[in-house]
């Protein structure tokens, strides 16, 4: 059974599905998960994120990524599916952030999934 790679993007913004894809199957390659995961990455303006940003982590602001673990208790695949959780981007924070790095938008993107994914799996950064 492949990755289940969920993609919702609003539909002003143009995203490459298929690199978003390959880039969830790399991460999940290196990390030597064996099963089959499922995650969802959703790409949604800056309104939305503020609004979950607020409702989640009780901050005003908008994030470049944020991610939402569906893994309970010990993290068991359940119908040999491991379900990951949700990776949330804001398209315009991605743009700002490229420009300013100096980056293209698709590298940026990556970067952010694999931020948001490595979080998912319980890698976490120093802040």
């Amino acid at each position: 059974m492949a990755n289940k790679i969920l993609i919702f993007v609003e539909s002003r913004y143009r995203i490459n599905r298929k690199r978003i894809k390959s880039v969830v199957d790399d991460i999940v390659s290196k990390n030597e998960i064996t099963s089959p995961v499922e995650v969802s990455i959703a790409v949604v303006g800056d309104r939305k994120m503020r609004e979950l940003s607020k409702k989640y982590k009780g901050e005003d602001k908008t994030h470049n990524v944020l991610s939402f673990s569906q893994v309970e208790g010990d993290g068991k695949a359940t119908d040999d599916l491991l379900r990951l959780g949700d990776v949330i981007i804001s398209f315009p924070e991605v743009i700002r952030e490229a420009s300013a790095e100096e980056k293209f938008v698709d590298d940026k993107v990556d970067e952010l999934v694999e931020h948001g994914l490595l979080h998912l799996l319980g890698v976490h950064h120093e802040e």
